[in-house]
């Protein structure tokens, strides 16, 4: 039987670690404060910022919620970017997405400040997961799996790690995080050939495809440690991960389960983010 890797006691401990320097910013008067920019109301962007809102108020951190119309133009977006670009009040902005009417492209998330993507989308932050130099901050659910194999203190120094998915959110940038803590990652995706064969071989294996119950026993083997990224709804209307989990989870040695597992680590992420966002703003 695995392991099972439970989110919540990491995202404490990390939470814990936050705590003294947001109290020494509150002895300077300032609240770290994170800026996100909604457009429409959608019901689970609702319920995700509604979240986050419970997160940084218990930290005695600060959520400003900024609603646009869902037919928002791309000129009336802009602005709100620049806006929040200029609010020295504001740490850290989260964008959430997708935009609606096709607005989203690359070229309108790099209009957001650098100093202030807490969730890594500009092309800033991407470059600085490759060269090490620069302002940004890693997408939040990449470090999340760092840190969460951290606090249960899998080893990733020499390991042969396996990341399935090649997103910009996750895939690619946790490839480039785990190399440089020193594992030799393999990046694969849907259409890999010998995929299951590829993944036996891992002593790491983190799933990140949205594909539900994509990984089965025959991907894993005895010693592997699984960290399941995805978020999907079975056929019996339960969310559920990328794993199969009745099938692997008696033959590995650890595993994130779904739900329970990543996403409370993630929002601690992105509330570090802007706590060291806040830092470096004010020196």
């Amino acid at each position: 039987m695995a392991e099972l890797l439970y989110g919540a006691p990491a995202a404490k401990a990390l939470k814990e670690q936050m705590k003294a320097k947001i109290a020494e910013l509150s002895e300077r008067g300032i609240v770290p404060c994170i800026a996100v920019l909604r457009a429409g109301n959608d019901e689970s962007q609702l319920s995700y910022e509604r979240g986050l809102g419970k997160t940084f108020g218990a930290l005695g951190m600060r959520l400003e919620s900024i609603q646009l119309p869902e037919d928002v133009s791309r000129e009336a977006l802009c602005a709100a970017i620049d806006e929040i670009n200029r609010d020295k009040q504001i740490h850290g902005c989260l964008i959430l997405r997708p935009l609606p009417g096709g607005l989203e492209t690359q070229a309108l998330l790099d209009r957001l400040s650098p100093e202030k993507d807490v969730d890594g989308i500009t092309s800033a932050s991407l470059a600085k997961l490759l060269t090490g130099q620069g302002p940004g901050y890693a997408p939040c659910t990449a470090a999340a799996c760092l840190r969460l194999l951290d606090y249960y203190q899998v080893p990733l120094h020499g390991s042969r790690a396996v990341v399935i998915g090649r997103s910009l959110v996750v895939g690619k940038p946790l490839s480039l995080l785990l190399t440089g803590r020193d594992a030799t990652v393999t990046l694969c995706h849907s259409r890999t050939q010998k995929l299951p064969e590829i993944c036996r071989e891992a002593e790491l294996l983190i799933c990140a495809v949205g594909h539900a119950g994509l990984v089965d026993e025959n991907y894993v083997n005895p010693s592997q440690t699984i960290i399941d990224v995805g978020i999907n709804v079975g056929e019996d209307g339960k969310l559920c991960g990328d794993v199969d989990f009745a099938s692997v989870e008696p033959l590995i040695a650890a595993l994130s389960p779904v739900p329970g597992g990543l996403g409370g680590v993630t929002s601690a992420v992105l509330a570090e983010h802007v706590v060291r966002a806040a830092v470096e703003q004010n020196k």
